[in-house]
């Protein structure tokens, strides 16, 4: 009987059959190009004031604020899985929140109260502090603010002594997120005068204005106290050779690490970073990028650990030298297993 259909001359492959080295799980496994660790990790940490305290954040969830007795644990599981670094960031009560950010330089507030209590419990775990002023500013920007006006230089001094109190207190990373104009330079300057040479800098060097930060604001207060928005210092996000002259200058003034945030909208940049200058860069997988997989997921819209390990293997494939990302423990004990 005469096949309805002729068959397709296949000849022209001449063998070549790509799906050969897919066709088992070892041999997959074998040929991978890029590998996953939970050494790509480091895990974003929120702390708050009390003993024995936990606040859930209604957008991120899975996600808690802790505090600092808590946030040792924390460490403590982050540090058996194999994750090498958590960046800290504070949730200032609102009576020590002023419009000239006083309390960044608190030599005693969360963020350095946290830092040592980690360092004395877990000191091989690398700690990053986030220097930027929302989380202390009484009008939730990043820089103090003047008639309207983000204030650069004044902002900037204000930066230099948090770091300062920050390194005191054992901070390994110095995570500027601000965007103001100069301030790796001097917070590297004044680093080096205090005898701080050895802590390293970790630039938020192309951070966009974005609307996949709301979370975050939530989860360190900040958010509600916003008073217009960060366009002003931020990156335009419809600009990718702005970001690359951002990331050339703060590696001129000192940057041993330059970061790209958010992560998953701008792979492009995170591939162009590393293609073009020749430091580690990493990307923030940023609340909202979390809040869609966990959101969707818990709707049964999508498989939630398979999305998740996509996404953290999508910014390995496009060069990240490591990944901020509130999947980090749940990732690294997958990983482990």
């Amino acid at each position: 009987m005469t096949e309805r259909w002729p068959r397709h001359d296949m000849s022209f492959l001449n063998g070549v059959r790509q799906r050969r080295m897919r066709r088992t799980g070892w041999l997959r496994d074998m040929v991978r190009e890029t590998v996953l660790t939970p050494h790509d990790f480091i895990w974003p940490l929120f702390v708050i004031e009390g003993q024995n305290e936990k606040t859930a954040i209604r957008t991120m969830p899975g996600v808690e604020r802790m505090s600092v007795d808590l946030l040792v644990a924390a460490a403590k599981d982050a540090a058996a899985e194999g994750i090498p670094a958590l960046a800290l960031f504070p949730n200032t009560p609102g009576h020590l929140r002023n419009e000239d950010a006083t309390e960044a330089y608190n030599p005693d507030n969360l963020m350095c109260q946290a830092m040592r209590a980690i360092k004395q419990a877990v000191p091989e775990i690398g700690l990053i502090a986030d220097v930027a002023l929302d989380e202390y500013s009484s009008d939730g920007q990043d820089g103090l603010v003047r008639d309207g006006e983000i204030l650069n230089d004044e902002t900037v001094n204000v930066m230099v002594r948090s770091a300062i109190v920050q390194a005191r207190a054992g901070a390994d990373i110095i995570a500027p997120s601000d965007m103001m104009d100069g301030r790796v330079a001097a917070i590297r300057q004044a680093l080096d005068a205090e005898g701080f040479s050895h802590v390293a800098i970790m630039s938020y060097s192309a951070k966009f204005a974005s609307a996949y930060y709301g979370p975050f604001r939530e989860a360190v207060g900040s958010g509600d106290r916003l008073k217009g928005d960060k366009r002003t210092y931020q990156l335009d996000f419809a600009n990718s050779d702005e970001a690359l002259r951002e990331v050339a200058q703060d590696i001129e003034e000192g940057a041993d690490m330059v970061m790209v945030k958010p992560g998953m909208p701008y792979l492009d940049m995170v591939r162009r970073v590393r293609d073009t200058f020749d430091v580690p860069v990493f990307a923030y997988q940023v609340s909202g990028e979390y809040a869609m997989i966990r959101f969707a997921a818990d709707a049964g819209a999508i498989a939630g650990e398979a999305a998740m390990m996509e996404s953290l293997m999508g910014f390995k494939r496009a060069g990240a030298s490591g990944v901020l990302t509130y999947f980090a423990l749940e990732a690294a004990r997958l990983l482990n297993a």
